[in-house]
């Protein structure tokens, strides 16, 4: 990231998830009751597991906030993990190895790779990290900028187009039944929407400097993704150039164009249509059906190791899209406008807004 820094740390069955948010300006009215209603819809969705049955998230600030309003320091914030009081002793910080370690590694998972490469005889100590309990600090931080950027006139929302292979309510809810009969999981494709983003965000100039690559990059760093478009990418490729590039008309002198296949982006920047970012998830690793797999310690064949699991997170998936969306369209405002208050940042882009306007039409 650039102009907006954020990293959490915790694991899955630790006392804790935290994260720390940098570069928001001060001034920005930030309420614990919006985080908290972003991170119950993190939990919700039909096919989750047992896990959302026994946690309630709801985050404390512990920096960066006074009397509701961000401070321009670094905003520290922290979801307390209730499933804590039950692992306690097996994920202590100090004192003895307690419990059984696990050695069969989940095939599509981390545990396999993450052992090798940090040299760990525990699955677990890989595992706990790379859960995707990981991204409930990622919804908390996209909510804070969430608020930042309805400030700035921007909104974010997203929509589940599929769940394993097949849309509609009814014909979801039936594959995901299905899939938990059998032990098994699935996946899907979901798409986000940023609205109110004015042209010229990113860059042409340099590769680490255009927008869609970061957008690309943040959705691809979520758990299970395995694929990316902007706008109609995979089926633009199918097409004739006259087919797939938006054309662009001018009205009473204001431009605008009629499709927006390009999602929004040209040449690394926005060019004032909507973003449509779309991704598709795998189905979760973690089976009650496992697969095979072989064991770390004996090396031996086995059953792959079973940890409490959704058979569909899709909605959860959603919602983080909608968060990495947030932080990477924040970024990229606080990049631009800058403004260590708020109140520079909107004067800033308000005079940005009028110029396009008046020169450009846009």
């Amino acid at each position: 990231m650039g102009s907006i820094r954020y990293i959490s740390g915790g694991e899955s069955h630790g006392s804790r998830l935290v994260c720390i948010l940098e570069g928001l300006p001060a001034g920005v009215k930030v309420s614990s009751d919006f985080v908290n209603a972003e991170l119950k819809r993190r939990q919700g969705g039909y096919g989750r597991g047992g896990r959302m049955k026994i946690e309630s998230d709801r985050v404390e600030f512990l920096s960066g906030i006074r009397f509701g309003e961000t401070i321009g320091s670094p905003i520290t914030l922290s979801v307390i993990n209730r499933d804590w009081q039950n692992w306690q002793d097996r994920m202590s910080a100090e004192g003895c190895e307690v419990g059984e370690r696990v050695t069969n590694a989940r095939p599509g998972h981390a545990d396999l790779t993450g052992a090798a490469k940090f040299a760990r005889a525990d699955v677990r100590d890989i595992l706990e990290r790379s859960s995707a309990r990981e991204t409930t600090m990622r919804v908390a931080a996209g909510a804070v900028c969430k608020i930042f950027l309805k400030a700035c006139g921007i909104e974010i929302s997203g929509e589940i187009l599929s769940v394993g292979g097949v849309s509609g309510e009814a014909e979801i809810k039936n594959r995901i039944d299905a899939a938990k009969i059998l032990g098994d999981t699935v996946g899907g494709i979901f798409e986000i929407k940023v609205s109110g983003v004015p042209a010229g965000l990113g860059s042409h100039i340099q590769w680490d400097r255009k927008l869609d690559a970061k957008f690309a990059a943040a959705f691809m760093s979520i758990q299970a993704i395995k694929a990316v478009e902007l706008g109609d990418g995979f089926a633009n490729a199918l097409k004739l150039g006259s087919e797939v590039h938006d054309e662009i008309f001018i009205d009473g002198g204001k431009i605008f164009r009629k499709t927006n296949r390009a999602g929004g982006f040209e040449g690394g920047m926005t060019n004032g249509e909507d973003l449509i970012i779309r991704a598709a998830m795998k189905p979760i690793p973690t089976l009650m059906k496992p697969l095979q797999t072989v064991d770390i310690a004996t090396k031996l064949p086995t059953a792959a190791g079973k940890e409490r699991s959704d058979t569909c997170a899709i909605w959860a998936a959603e919602v983080v899209g909608e968060a990495m969306a947030a932080i990477v369209t924040a970024d990229a405002i606080v990049e631009k406008f800058g403004g260590d208050a708020l109140c520079d940042t909107l004067t800033n882009l308000k005079n940005y807004r009028e110029r396009l306007a008046r020169d450009f039409g846009l």
